[in-house]
């Protein structure tokens, strides 16, 4: 049983400025919810019970956001509204949500590294917030599955666009059973005549401990930066990784148009709205195509 999982959640969000001058990203709403609650409610659906939260100096709001607010749940009682009061409650309540700060951002592997006294001595989940993934069985509990077969390190992947694979860490691989490959080696954004494969790795993993030490060797990159793909390269010396092509739909948060996209996809699928949005939309449609 996996009962921890680390979110990375220190950058600065720079592609957001202005709006992430005031708040994190990782707060930006997607539709009627901050992007990190889909993260962490997919945390909880699995039952992991501990989220370690890397966080950076400007994100007090996303350990708010995770706590108790006992003066809005009065106000709200106080207003016979029992939905809303309900829906606040659970908020705080879906995991332990405790925070660790990375001093510097130096890197996806170093922010994992951070977390190292936390997780101990046991395989975890890694979450990326940016990738909020739709499914009828949470990705995560789709690698946990993979996961339970081998004892190894799984990678979610997925098949990219040949225009997006410089986007991604891309893996080479044999195939070992359905969806799941036995992988033999990483590529970090490679260019397209030279990458192995068009999998890419996503923000969902399960790793097993052993790529701290991988992590504590690794040089900083040409950026000053430590990689996560560096640890897991190392780590493929000594232990066999595997990757899983994941069923559901990934909605990429990363970019202010990515964000915007997976909003109006999440608002479409909602019961409550749905409809009436896709009316609007059609509406809107038609008039600026005339």
């Amino acid at each position: 049983m996996i009962r921890k999982a680390v979110i990375p959640a220190a950058g600065w969000g720079t592609r957001f400025l202005p709006a992430t001058k005031a708040q994190p990203k990782e707060t930006l709403p997607l539709f009627d919810r901050p992007m990190i609650h889909y993260i962490v409610e997919e945390a909880a659906a699995v039952g992991i019970r501990q989220i370690i939260m890397v966080t950076a100096l400007g994100k007090r709001a996303i350990e708010d956001y995770f706590d108790r607010s006992y003066e809005l749940e009065q106000l709200l009682q106080a207003k016979g509204d029992e939905k809303r009061l309900a829906e606040v409650r659970r908020i705080s309540e879906m995991a332990e949500v405790v925070y660790v700060r990375q001093r510097e951002q130096l890197g996806l592997g170093h922010a994992i590294l951070t977390a190292k006294d936390l997780v101990g001595n046991e395989p975890f989940a890694v979450f990326l917030p940016d990738d909020v993934v739709e499914a009828k069985v949470p990705a995560i509990r789709q690698l946990l599955d993979v996961y339970e077969r081998y004892r190894c390190s799984v990678l979610a992947v997925e098949r990219v666009p040949d225009c997006d694979v410089g986007r991604y860490g891309i893996i080479q691989g044999r195939e070992v059973g359905e969806r799941t490959f036995q992988i033999e080696r990483l590529v970090e954004k490679p260019k397209l005549n030279e990458a192995p494969s068009n999998l890419a790795v996503i923000g969902r993993y399960i790793l097993t401990p052993d790529v701290f030490a991988m992590l504590e060797r690794a040089r900083p990159g040409a950026i000053g930066e430590i990689q996560l793909t560096d640890g897991l390269e190392a780590l493929l010396g000594q232990q066999n990784i595997y990757a899983y092509e994941y069923e559901g739909v990934r909605h990429d948060g990363g970019t202010p148009l990515g964000l915007l996209k997976a909003s109006v996809a999440i608002a479409l699928n909602r019961p409550d709205v749905g409809g009436e949005f896709r009316q609007w939309l059609h509406g809107l449609l038609a008039g600026a195509s005339r």
